[in-house]
């Protein structure tokens, strides 16, 4: 029980008594909490003679309007408040129809069954159940027909399967049914159906791999068809006259892919690129490419994610990987909540697939499994990003690591403003990196502004967009920001960035570290340029511009250390900086029906690129015709006055 503490008094003193003490009364502010203004007006106030003469005029003005003919009634028409549009996004729901037919017998029999005893019911279940057959068997067959001399008619004992599935509680499954859902036969399917994309596609795989093409036998027709192996051989003489058609066109300057630079007349033949297959499917289509991944250990395997940017049409991700023994449908298919935004292989564990998505959420995919449920996810985790993930990659580091082991890390950059690093144990966390910060613009100064105040900033971390960790120290990367800055920054360093390269006037969507010449980098922007960097110096070196839509994705060529690919919304350009730095060396529109959005080189063959599209296809395109640095073609070309890139 809590007793009451007593208060106790303080005694005054004799001097404290007459001790003089000044006390001032000051008003405060008047704090109104509610305030009712009043229909009734005292009449000992001062407005009450102004309310009165108010009331009569009114009184009066009501007076007249009675039987006046100067009075009419019109209507007036008031200002609605603002509409606010309401929209309430669902799944699609999908109805069904089902049916089954029953015969009268049916209905009295079923009536039976509900008044017979439990144990008679039983046991006449049983015996329904031990006699039943398969519909297809002869025995069952025989019975039903029966002979027509005992009083039945065929048509009322030819009773539906699915009338005896539900009479029967224990039916037997169907042999047919039993072979087609075996594993066994599934399994053999897919192999089968390897074999037949393998037979159709191999000159294509042939160029791709770089191995020779299997002429003769069945592997030049088409499998599917019945065509012997003179047509094919008549379809095989076509197709190589108009492929000589083709080049001889291509001397001349027509029907080949050219730049939008003018070439030399005596060219022998400008650089293409021709289409070897699409990795699109039914399931696919309709969905935009964000990235993509080839595995480290296994270039056949590549890794495609699946997502849409825009809030309104907001659709179910998509991760899958394709390999080349089926071109026509993925390995193993990952449907996640939201859209797929980045995708990486990691390295030490090749079979692990990292997965980011558009509402901050972090997954690992094992792809050795077919069940499409993440091995770790992000969803437990306190400190997980608030905004897309829009980059991943798995780096290796050797941070204080002693015999120069590496360990590797899963990086991630988010439109939340962090960069982190994320820890896989028995669930996924992650640790903050870098906290990117906006920075206020430089403004030219005018005489009548000195008093004035620079603008607050709405929020003070910039939105990361992408990132590229250096080629020979990882513990350096640099990092693009929807503003259009790139961050130099490092890894031991939490709060201090080391360099900011401006030179965008929009969001950065990729930066890339040449893997050749060390100290140069590439970006690329919403506002139609790509900037050729140095590390040391913050002002940009050349600056690439040839078609006024945004640049979505740069990689470096493995070929050549002056050689770059970019792809905007329109094309793919090729630039060879020992060639011009003004145009590019080969343009082409890759799907005119879609916008390009990512591009990727193949790690088997360096002149085969990946182009994924808006209408959720990957097309591998072989590059033709396309000299490297150093042959005879490009040095006669420099001297003809398109030098440069001597920078490098």
């Amino acid at each position: 029980v809590q007793g009451r503490q007593e208060e106790i008094k303080e005694a005054l003193t004799e001097a404290e008594l007459d001790q003089r003490v000044d006390i001032y009364l000051l008003e405060t502010e008047t704090l109104w909490m509610l305030d009712m203004p009043s229909a009734m007006v005292s009449e000992e106030a001062e407005d009450a003679e102004r309310v009165q003469q108010r009331n009569e005029i009114y009184v009066g003005l009501c007076k007249s309007k009675e039987g006046s003919n100067r009075f009419v009634e019109r209507m007036v028409q008031t200002l609605d408040g603002a509409a606010k549009n309401k929209e309430v996004q669902c799944e699609t729901i999908t109805l069904e129809e089902k049916g089954m037919m029953v015969t009268p017998w049916d209905l009295d029999n079923s009536l039976d069954a509900e008044t017979e005893p439990p144990s008679r019911a039983e046991g006449s279940r049983a015996t329904t159940g031990e006699s039943s057959k398969c519909a297809t068997t002869p025995e069952h067959e025989q019975s039903v027909s029966g002979p027509p001399d005992r009083g039945f008619t065929t048509s009322s004992l030819m009773i539906p399967e699915s009338a005896l599935s539900a009479r029967s509680h224990k039916e037997e499954k169907c042999p047919s049914e039993v072979v087609l859902t075996s594993e066994k036969l599934q399994q053999d399917l897919v192999v089968m159906e390897r074999i037949l994309a393998e037979n159709i596609f191999q000159p294509k795989l042939a160029a791709y791999q770089q191995i020779p093409v299997l002429r003769g036998l069945f592997l030049t027709q088409n499998p599917l068809s019945n065509t012997g192996g003179a047509a094919a051989a008549m379809e095989e003489a076509e197709e190589e006259k108009h492929d000589k058609e083709k080049r001889d066109e291509g001397k001349k300057g027509k029907g080949c892919i050219v730049s939008d630079a003018p070439k030399a007349p005596e060219a022998a033949g400008a650089p293409r690129l021709e289409l070897l297959w699409s990795y699109t499917c039914d399931l696919t289509t309709g969905h935009r490419v964000s990235s993509m991944a080839l595995n480290k250990v296994n270039p056949d395997l590549l890794a495609i994610g699946y997502g849409e940017f825009d809030s309104k049409d907001q659709k179910k991700g998509l991760a899958c990987c394709w390999s080349l023994k089926n071109l026509m449908w993925p390995e193993r298919i990952f449907r996640c909540e939201h859209g797929v935004t980045a995708v990486d292989f990691s390295m030490a564990i090749p079979y692990l697939l990292a997965v980011g998505m558009s509402n901050g959420s972090v997954a690992i995919y094992d792809v050795r499994s077919r069940n499409d449920i993440a091995f770790l996810d992000s969803s437990a985790s306190l400190n997980k990003h608030t905004g897309p993930v829009w980059q991943l990659r798995w780096v290796e580091q050797d941070r204080g690591a002693t015999g120069g082991d590496k360990k590797e890390k899963l990086m991630c950059i988010s439109a939340d403003g962090r960069v982190t690093e994320w820890l896989i144990q028995q669930r996924l966390d992650c640790l903050d990196l870098m906290t990117l910060r906006r920075t206020e613009r430089e403004k030219k100064k005018f005489p009548g502004d000195k008093g004035r105040k620079s603008e607050a900033l709405i929020s003070q971390q910039a939105a990361g967009m992408c990132f590229d960790f250096h080629p020979e120290n990882t513990d350096i990367y640099l990092a693009g920001t929807d503003e259009g800055h790139i961050l130099q920054c490092s890894c031991s360093s939490k709060e201090q960035v080391l360099s900011t390269y401006r030179g965008h006037k929009g969001p950065v969507y990729k930066v890339a570290w040449n893997p050749s010449s060390t100290d140069m980098f590439l970006s690329c922007s919403a506002d139609w340029s790509t900037i050729l960097w140095h590390q040391d110096s913050q002002t940009p070196l050349l600056t690439f511009t040839s078609v006024t839509t945004s640049v979505h994705d740069i990689t470096w060529s493995p070929k050549s250390a002056f050689m770059f690919t970019a792809v905007n919304e329109s094309r793919v350009e090729i630039w060879d900086l020992s060639v011009s730095i003004f145009n590019p060396v080969m343009c082409h529109a890759a799907n005119p029906e879609a916008n390009l959005t990512s591009i990727l080189y193949a790690k088997k063959n360096n002149n085969c690129l990946l182009v994924g599209d808006s209408q959720g296809g990957v097309g591998v395109w072989e590059l033709l015709d396309l000299d490297a640095p150093g042959s005879d073609k490009v040095q006669h070309t420099r001297r003809r006055g398109c030098s440069g890139a001597s920078f490098l």
